[in-house]
Protein backbone atom coordinates (compact mmCIF):
# COMPACT_ATOMS: atom_id res chain seq x y z
CA UNK A 1 0.00 0.00 0.00
CA UNK A 2 1.32 3.45 -0.89
CA UNK A 3 2.16 5.54 2.15
CA UNK A 4 0.25 8.76 2.72
CA UNK A 5 1.98 12.11 2.41
CA UNK A 6 1.64 12.60 6.15
CA UNK A 7 3.43 9.30 6.77
CA UNK A 8 6.10 10.16 4.20
CA UNK A 9 6.60 13.55 5.86
CA UNK A 10 7.48 11.82 9.11
CA UNK A 11 9.86 9.50 7.26
CA UNK A 12 11.61 12.49 5.69
CA UNK A 13 11.73 14.21 9.08
CA UNK A 14 13.46 11.16 10.60
CA UNK A 15 15.94 11.14 7.74
CA UNK A 16 16.72 14.83 8.19
CA UNK A 17 17.18 14.45 11.96
CA UNK A 18 19.56 11.50 11.53
CA UNK A 19 21.53 13.41 8.91
CA UNK A 20 21.72 16.56 11.06
CA UNK A 21 23.11 14.60 14.01
CA UNK A 22 25.78 13.01 11.81
CA UNK A 23 26.69 16.35 10.23
CA UNK A 24 27.14 18.06 13.62
CA UNK A 25 29.36 15.24 14.85
CA UNK A 26 31.67 15.63 11.84
CA UNK A 27 31.44 19.45 12.04
CA UNK A 28 33.13 19.30 15.43
CA UNK A 29 36.14 17.36 14.07
CA UNK A 30 39.03 18.21 11.70
CA UNK A 31 37.40 16.91 8.49
CA UNK A 32 38.91 16.49 5.02
CA UNK A 33 37.61 18.50 2.06
CA UNK A 34 37.79 16.88 -1.38
CA UNK A 35 36.74 18.11 -4.83
CA UNK A 36 34.17 16.53 -7.10
CA UNK A 37 34.50 16.48 -10.90
CA UNK A 38 32.83 19.90 -11.10
CA UNK A 39 35.33 21.22 -8.51
CA UNK A 40 32.64 21.73 -5.86
CA UNK A 41 33.66 20.62 -2.36
CA UNK A 42 32.52 17.38 -0.75
CA UNK A 43 33.16 16.04 2.76
CA UNK A 44 32.46 12.96 4.82
CA UNK A 45 29.45 14.85 6.20
CA UNK A 46 27.85 15.05 2.74
CA UNK A 47 28.35 11.33 2.18
CA UNK A 48 27.36 10.10 5.64
CA UNK A 49 24.25 12.32 5.71
CA UNK A 50 23.17 11.04 2.30
CA UNK A 51 23.75 7.41 3.30
CA UNK A 52 21.54 7.81 6.35
CA UNK A 53 18.77 9.65 4.49
CA UNK A 54 18.66 7.20 1.60
CA UNK A 55 18.55 4.24 4.00
CA UNK A 56 15.60 5.73 5.91
CA UNK A 57 13.67 6.62 2.74
CA UNK A 58 14.28 3.31 0.99
CA UNK A 59 13.37 1.24 4.04
CA UNK A 60 10.07 3.09 4.58
CA UNK A 61 9.07 3.56 0.93
CA UNK A 62 11.02 1.15 -1.30
CA UNK A 63 8.70 1.91 -4.24
CA UNK A 64 9.78 5.58 -4.42
CA UNK A 65 13.13 6.17 -6.18
CA UNK A 66 15.66 8.49 -4.54
CA UNK A 67 17.65 11.00 -6.58
CA UNK A 68 20.43 12.22 -4.27
CA UNK A 69 23.23 14.67 -5.02
CA UNK A 70 26.25 12.56 -4.13
CA UNK A 71 24.86 9.45 -5.84
CA UNK A 72 24.35 11.53 -8.98
CA UNK A 73 27.91 12.87 -8.73
CA UNK A 74 29.24 9.32 -8.49
CA UNK A 75 26.95 7.45 -10.88
CA UNK A 76 25.13 9.99 -13.04
CA UNK A 77 21.48 10.91 -13.37
CA UNK A 78 18.73 8.26 -13.49
CA UNK A 79 18.08 6.86 -16.96
CA UNK A 80 14.34 7.32 -16.61
CA UNK A 81 12.14 9.81 -14.78
CA UNK A 82 9.62 8.38 -12.32
CA UNK A 83 6.27 10.08 -11.72
CA UNK A 84 7.05 10.14 -7.98
CA UNK A 85 10.54 10.44 -6.54
CA UNK A 86 12.59 11.92 -3.74
CA UNK A 87 15.12 14.70 -4.30
CA UNK A 88 17.84 14.82 -1.65
CA UNK A 89 20.60 17.32 -0.98
CA UNK A 90 22.17 15.87 2.16
CA UNK A 91 24.28 18.96 2.92
CA UNK A 92 23.18 22.06 1.05
CA UNK A 93 25.77 24.79 1.50
CA UNK A 94 28.84 22.58 1.79
CA UNK A 95 31.04 25.67 1.42
CA UNK A 96 29.33 27.17 4.47
CA UNK A 97 29.98 23.91 6.32
CA UNK A 98 33.65 24.00 5.31
CA UNK A 99 33.98 27.66 6.33
CA UNK A 100 32.13 27.04 9.63
CA UNK A 101 29.64 29.78 8.76
CA UNK A 102 26.73 27.67 10.08
CA UNK A 103 24.81 28.39 6.84
CA UNK A 104 24.01 24.87 5.67
CA UNK A 105 20.97 22.62 5.63
CA UNK A 106 19.60 19.14 4.94
CA UNK A 107 17.03 19.10 2.10
CA UNK A 108 14.55 16.31 1.37
CA UNK A 109 11.77 16.91 -1.16
CA UNK A 110 9.14 14.69 -2.77
CA UNK A 111 8.09 15.24 -6.39
CA UNK A 112 4.81 14.02 -7.85
CA UNK A 113 4.00 14.49 -11.53
CA UNK A 114 6.55 17.27 -11.86
CA UNK A 115 5.66 19.29 -8.74
CA UNK A 116 7.08 19.45 -5.19
CA UNK A 117 4.42 18.16 -2.79
CA UNK A 118 6.40 17.58 0.39
CA UNK A 119 9.53 19.06 1.88
CA UNK A 120 11.71 18.83 4.96
CA UNK A 121 14.67 21.11 5.65
CA UNK A 122 16.87 20.59 8.66
CA UNK A 123 19.11 23.37 9.99
CA UNK A 124 21.64 21.41 12.05
CA UNK A 125 23.37 24.25 13.90
CA UNK A 126 20.02 25.70 15.00
CA UNK A 127 18.48 22.29 15.81
CA UNK A 128 15.50 23.24 13.62
CA UNK A 129 13.32 21.25 11.26
CA UNK A 130 11.01 22.93 8.74
CA UNK A 131 8.43 20.68 7.11
CA UNK A 132 5.31 20.73 4.94
CA UNK A 133 3.13 18.43 2.85
CA UNK A 134 0.48 20.62 1.23
CA UNK A 135 -1.26 23.97 1.67
CA UNK A 136 -1.44 25.20 5.26
CA UNK A 137 0.80 22.47 6.68
CA UNK A 138 4.12 24.35 6.96
CA UNK A 139 5.75 24.04 10.38
CA UNK A 140 8.95 24.85 12.23
CA UNK A 141 10.11 22.57 15.05
CA UNK A 142 12.99 22.93 17.50
CA UNK A 143 14.65 19.85 18.94
CA UNK A 144 12.52 18.49 21.76
CA UNK A 145 9.63 20.82 20.94
CA UNK A 146 6.36 20.54 19.07
CA UNK A 147 5.85 21.68 15.46
CA UNK A 148 4.69 25.31 15.23
CA UNK A 149 2.63 26.52 12.28
CA UNK A 150 4.35 29.07 10.09
CA UNK A 151 3.09 31.30 7.27
CA UNK A 152 4.62 33.66 4.74
CA UNK A 153 3.78 37.34 5.11
CA UNK A 154 2.80 40.18 2.81
CA UNK A 155 5.89 42.28 2.27
CA UNK A 156 6.28 45.17 4.75
CA UNK A 157 7.47 48.69 3.92
CA UNK A 158 11.08 47.54 4.09
CA UNK A 159 11.04 44.05 2.60
CA UNK A 160 13.98 41.74 3.28
CA UNK A 161 15.57 40.45 0.08
CA UNK A 162 17.82 37.41 0.45
CA UNK A 163 20.47 36.37 -2.05
CA UNK A 164 23.20 33.78 -2.40
CA UNK A 165 26.25 34.67 -0.34
CA UNK A 166 28.42 32.38 -2.46
CA UNK A 167 27.52 34.05 -5.77
CA UNK A 168 27.86 37.60 -4.46
CA UNK A 169 25.90 40.67 -5.52
CA UNK A 170 25.61 40.32 -9.29
CA UNK A 171 24.33 42.92 -11.70
CA UNK A 172 20.98 41.14 -11.82
CA UNK A 173 20.66 40.99 -8.03
CA UNK A 174 21.46 44.70 -7.89
CA UNK A 175 18.79 45.41 -10.51
CA UNK A 176 16.29 43.33 -8.52
CA UNK A 177 17.06 45.24 -5.34
CA UNK A 178 16.64 48.53 -7.22
CA UNK A 179 13.15 47.38 -8.20
CA UNK A 180 12.03 46.71 -4.60
CA UNK A 181 11.39 50.03 -2.79
CA UNK A 182 12.91 50.08 0.70
CA UNK A 183 14.63 46.72 0.24
CA UNK A 184 16.93 45.45 2.99
CA UNK A 185 19.50 43.10 1.50
CA UNK A 186 20.76 40.00 3.33
CA UNK A 187 23.16 37.61 1.58
CA UNK A 188 23.21 34.11 3.08
CA UNK A 189 23.87 30.50 2.18
CA UNK A 190 21.77 27.36 1.69
CA UNK A 191 18.08 26.59 1.25
CA UNK A 192 17.32 28.11 4.65
CA UNK A 193 16.40 31.21 2.60
CA UNK A 194 13.16 29.52 1.56
CA UNK A 195 12.39 28.77 5.20
CA UNK A 196 12.88 32.36 6.32
CA UNK A 197 10.37 33.53 3.73
CA UNK A 198 7.99 30.71 4.71
CA UNK A 199 8.07 31.76 8.37
CA UNK A 200 7.58 35.45 7.59
CA UNK A 201 11.12 36.58 8.47
CA UNK A 202 12.01 37.59 4.89
CA UNK A 203 10.20 38.41 1.67
CA UNK A 204 12.14 37.81 -1.56
CA UNK A 205 14.86 35.48 -2.84
CA UNK A 206 15.92 36.07 -6.45
CA UNK A 207 18.30 33.40 -7.76
CA UNK A 208 20.05 33.81 -11.09
CA UNK A 209 22.97 31.41 -10.74
CA UNK A 210 22.55 27.75 -11.66
CA UNK A 211 20.87 25.44 -9.16
CA UNK A 212 19.89 21.78 -9.25
CA UNK A 213 16.41 20.52 -8.48
CA UNK A 214 17.55 18.94 -5.21
CA UNK A 215 18.64 22.41 -4.08
CA UNK A 216 15.11 23.81 -4.32
CA UNK A 217 12.48 21.04 -4.10
CA UNK A 218 12.14 20.90 -0.31
CA UNK A 219 12.26 24.67 0.08
CA UNK A 220 9.66 25.22 -2.61
CA UNK A 221 7.29 22.68 -1.04
CA UNK A 222 7.62 24.40 2.34
CA UNK A 223 7.28 27.94 1.00
CA UNK A 224 4.27 27.15 -1.17
CA UNK A 225 2.59 25.38 1.76
CA UNK A 226 3.15 28.57 3.78
CA UNK A 227 1.42 30.74 1.17
CA UNK A 228 4.44 31.88 -0.82
CA UNK A 229 5.58 31.10 -4.35
CA UNK A 230 8.57 30.07 -6.43
CA UNK A 231 8.41 31.12 -10.08
CA UNK A 232 10.69 31.43 -13.07
CA UNK A 233 11.55 34.87 -14.39
CA UNK A 234 8.61 34.70 -16.81
CA UNK A 235 6.22 34.03 -13.92
CA UNK A 236 5.63 30.28 -14.36
CA UNK A 237 5.63 28.03 -11.29
CA UNK A 238 8.98 26.25 -11.00
CA UNK A 239 8.50 22.64 -12.08
CA UNK A 240 10.62 19.48 -11.83
CA UNK A 241 11.97 16.73 -14.04
CA UNK A 242 13.76 19.20 -16.33
CA UNK A 243 16.73 18.17 -18.51
CA UNK A 244 19.73 17.48 -16.32
CA UNK A 245 17.63 18.28 -13.23
CA UNK A 246 18.75 21.92 -13.66
CA UNK A 247 16.73 24.98 -12.70
CA UNK A 248 16.45 28.22 -14.63
CA UNK A 249 16.61 31.56 -12.82
CA UNK A 250 13.75 31.95 -10.33
CA UNK A 251 12.33 34.21 -7.65
CA UNK A 252 10.92 32.95 -4.33
CA UNK A 253 8.47 35.31 -2.63
CA UNK A 254 6.14 35.52 0.33
CA UNK A 255 2.47 36.40 -0.08
CA UNK A 256 1.54 38.76 -2.90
Amino acid sequence: MTASRAALLEVARRGAEAAAAAILKIYATPFEVRRKADQSPVTLADEEAERLIVAVLEQAAPDIPVVAEEQVAASGLPATLASRYWLVDPLDGTRGFVDHSDEFSVNIGLIEDGWPVLGVIGVPTQHLIYAAAGPGTATRQRAGGKPEKIAARFAPANPIVLSSRLHGVSRRVTAYLDGVPGAVHRPMGSAVKFCLIAEGSADHYPRYGETCEWDTAAGQAILEAAGGSVATIDGARLGYGKPGYRNPAFVARGRT
